[in-house]
């Protein structure tokens, strides 16, 4: 059994491998080294931390002091890691030198900024940790126009919380829609109409060009024309946080992220590397719906893979992280919405000719007050009838039949074994009778 444990970085990936280390290894030295200042938070929260919903005490679930006392887990914040020596096991930080058994590499993503000018000024935020939230809630006191750059479901999430603090808010996209790459442009549509509908300003196919002002922001430049801005976001994606595996040699897959086996070994040079695992935002993973990478970076697709990591760092019995279908969820405005599997862009990207059903109908009998509506889409492959993705759009209830869909794609099963084989519970205030994802899935069948 692994001894002596350094685990790099504190978000759901690395605290979930810290502690999944410990279950494994009563008796392992555990050290968790982070640039942070917060551990143990989800960065979902921080719009409604923003806004005001949820204080930021209850965002942080735990802290330091409760991982030593009641894990024996030592956690390090404000410590920058320096440098790793793959050979000699050690790892610098703060001056101090570590010695390792096994290493977990969890330093997640980084949130990417365009290179346009500006983007040093005051008031220009990204979002990703407790601080930046505490930062933009600051600053949002005395302001009155803020621009989102990116569409992502981060960023809508981020317009809804403003507006609803009583700002103008305008969100600036490159792309053709809102949500773009997981979810389908008429899916995306909708959601996009919904927030106009809210007061929010949406301007598309629109690249920032740059950030405008003396010593705070007071414009942002796309696509030709300035928009008057008070705090600027950046939410405009995340990429794997590179530079210790890089400094390490560990193998980058063709994602930008590193490629791990199913132990969350890393490679270096295409060999496993025995004592170093990774997790989170800073891997690649399997997709399970065709052969191939996907990224995943979801808190749910982390936790996972902290628990692997940390149970094989610290010598537990062998565990492995399977391929994923990255079923997400977000609740914006007064919608859910949800996704798993393949897009038609990303299936597009595989390579895969696809057919879709739709549907539409309530999330409870039609009869029965308080009903919402409830849009399905399902995706199939032209070829084999696989179900390889499906999106929803609902007033409430997403979150179980986006699950259901995941099981179906993780299970191989085609359109017509899900007619065959899925049952759904009924009971007026919870569905109708013929659940909306069946009859997308009947839809489906009839256009195949």
């Amino acid at each position: 059994m692994a001894k002596r444990i350094i685990v790099i970085g504190s978000g759901a990936a690395g605290m979930s491998a810290a502690s999944a280390a410990r279950q494994a290894a009563r008796d392992a030295e555990i050290t968790v080294l982070t640039e942070d200042e917060d551990i143990a938070y989800s960065p979902c929260a921080i719009p409604w931390g923003i806004e005001g919903r949820s204080g930021w005490d209850e965002i942080v679930m735990h802290t330091p002091e409760f991982y030593e006392k009641e894990r024996g887990i030592k956690v390090l914040t404000r410590t920058r890691v320096e440098s790793v020596d793959g050979e000699a096991k050690t790892v610098t930080a703060a001056g101090k030198t570590y010695g390792y058994d096994s290493l977990v590499i969890a330093t997640g993503g980084r949130v990417f900024v365009p290179p346009v000018e500006g983007t040093d000024l005051g008031n220009v935020f990204v979002v990703r940790t407790v601080r930046d939230g505490k930062d933009i809630q600051a600053a949002l006191a005395d302001a009155r126009n803020v621009v989102i750059g990116g569409a992502g479901v981060i960023g809508l999430e981020l317009a809804v919380a403003f507006r609803e603090m009583g700002k103008d808010v305008t969100v600036i996209e490159m792309m053709d829609q809102v949500i773009p790459r997981i979810a389908d442009k008429d899916m995306a549509d909708v959601i996009q109409r919904h927030l106009e509908d809210r007061g929010i300003r949406f301007v598309m196919k629109a690249p920032i060009q740059a950030v405008k002002g003396e010593s705070k922001v007071n414009a942002v430049t796309a696509a030709g024309k300035d928009y008057p801005c008070d705090v600027m976001i950046f939410a405009t994606g995340v990429r794997a946080n590179l530079d210790i595996p890089k400094s390490l040699g560990l193998d980058v897959g063709q994602l930008g992220a590193l490629i791990a086996s199913p132990t969350l070994n890393a490679y270096r040079r295409g060999r496993l590397v025995p004592d170093i695992f990774v997790a989170g935002d800073v891997m690649q993973c399997e997709s399970a719906v065709m052969p191939g990478a996907t990224m995943s970076q979801l808190g749910s697709t982390a936790v996972r893979q902290g628990r692997v990591a940390g149970n094989n760092a610290a010598g537990g019995d062998k565990m492995l992280f399977g391929p994923v279908a990255s079923p997400w969820v977000s609740a914006i405005g007064d919608l859910q919405i949800a996704g798993t599997g393949l897009s038609l862009g990303l299936a597009s990207w595989y390579g895969v000719d696809t057919v879709c059903g739709k549907a539409e109908g309530l999330t409870r009998a039609r009869y029965y007050p308080g009903g919402k509506p409830l849009t399905v889409k399902v995706l199939a492959d032209r070829t084999t009838h696989r179900i390889v993705g499906a999106q929803i759009i609902a007033g409430e209830e997403a979150t179980g039949r986006i699950d259901w869909l995941t099981s179906a794609i993780v299970n191989g099963m085609t359109a017509e074994d899900f007619l065959v084989r899925s049952e759904n519970a009924y009971c007026p205030p919870t569905s109708m009778v013929k659940d909306v994802v069946i009859s997308a899935v009947e839809d489906l069948c009839r256009q195949m």
